[in-house]
């Protein structure tokens, strides 16, 4: 077996021939950043390789000096003595497995990934290789994630059964909300949706790169708008539940959006009186599939349920390990 390419460092996953980082968790001199999630695209690099809309998500995040310089890759690039090129990986827009390539050699690491249709962003493509590295979020049996249209459907039952309520959805800014609002919009919910000031400047790139989001209004809950969000549905970020922001609502259905809904003591612990599970990570059947699809000689597991992957392995006579690497959330910002 040709050794491999890449290997963990303190600073996360380090490709040696081409000395460079895939989403380190402190500064470095040059990284590679598969998506533009907080865990995964901090600022302060010497240089940031990435899509140009994960760029361009990076500097709506941290402003327009977040790297001392960028490169937009599209297509296979050299860097220093290995190929490296981007695949989508189906998580939010500008997501992307970074393949890299040498002696016929091929290494992928996958980021965070989804092999569920996200109207937001383009699909997972499997892309054979030698080393395969996945994430393991939702990496346990227990977690087999619903049809996110059948969890819509369930949300806006709900507004027709409650008319006078205000329905409001938590969900994080880059993503989750985007993927909420093309959920509603795809389920032929064409009323203006209210949105928090924190998803504004990422929800007007999205429709900037031809995400249609519809009618999208800020929920800034002055008198002439009083009377709209007694009936509304509106979209705020995790945070605001927990903030002065979400008493202004008399009585509203409090929803959720996210994988971990499935567990009833999350939803129970924030408050939630409408869980929605709509993840935008794989679950355990997913994980399993797409190894099996890729099957590669071997597979690394960077975060997340790693024990519950290395049983699977082992059961199914596959080269595994885990690689217990720190400063990643298993749910973004």
């Amino acid at each position: 077996m040709i050794k491999p390419l890449i290997y963990k460092a303190d600073l996360g996953i380090y490709c040696e021939a081409g000395d460079f980082y895939i989403d380190p968790h402190r500064p470095v001199a040059r990284a590679v950043v598969t998506h533009g999630h907080a865990d995964h695209a901090r600022a302060g690099h010497g240089a940031v390789l990435a899509t140009r809309e994960t760029l361009d998500i990076m500097k709506i995040r941290y402003g327009e000096n977040f790297a001392g310089a960028t490169q937009a890759i599209k297509g296979a690039i050299r860097v220093g003595d290995v190929n490296v090129s981007l695949r989508p990986a189906g998580h939010v827009l500008g997501s992307a497995q970074v393949v890299i390539e040498k002696g016929g050699r091929r290494d992928v690491i996958s980021g965070d990934y989804s092999r569920v249709a996200n109207p937001a962003c383009a699909p997972f493509e499997p892309v054979p290789c030698d080393l395969f590295v996945t994430e393991a979020t939702f990496a346990l049996p227990v977690f087999r994630h619903p049809d996110p249209v059948n969890e819509i459907n369930r949300f806006l039952a709900s507004v027709r059964r409650f008319p006078e309520r205000p329905h409001i959805i938590g969900a994080y800014a880059l993503g989750k909300a985007q993927r909420v609002i093309m959920l509603l919009r795809q389920a032929g919910y064409d009323a203006p949706i209210y949105i928090h000031g924190a998803l504004q400047a990422l929800c007007d790139y999205h429709i900037a790169q031809g995400i249609p989001l519809g009618d999208l209004r800020p929920a800034t809950m002055d008198k002439a708008q009083a009377r709209e969000l007694r009936e509304a549905v509106l979209i705020a970020p995790p945070s605001a539940f927990g903030a002065a922001w979400v008493q202004r609502f008399a009585d509203p259905v409090i929803s959720f959006a996210s994988g971990w809904m499935q567990i009833r003591a999350h939803a129970r612990r924030r408050g939630v009186e409408l869980p929605l599970v709509i993840s935008d990570h794989v679950d355990w059947p997913d994980v399993t599939r797409t190894i099996e699809e890729i099957d590669p000689e071997e597979f690394w597991i960077t975060h997340g349920r790693e024990e519950a992957l290395m049983r699977w392995a082992a059961l199914t006579q596959r080269r595994a390990q885990p690689l217990h690497l720190m400063g990643y959330e298993e749910e973004p910002e």
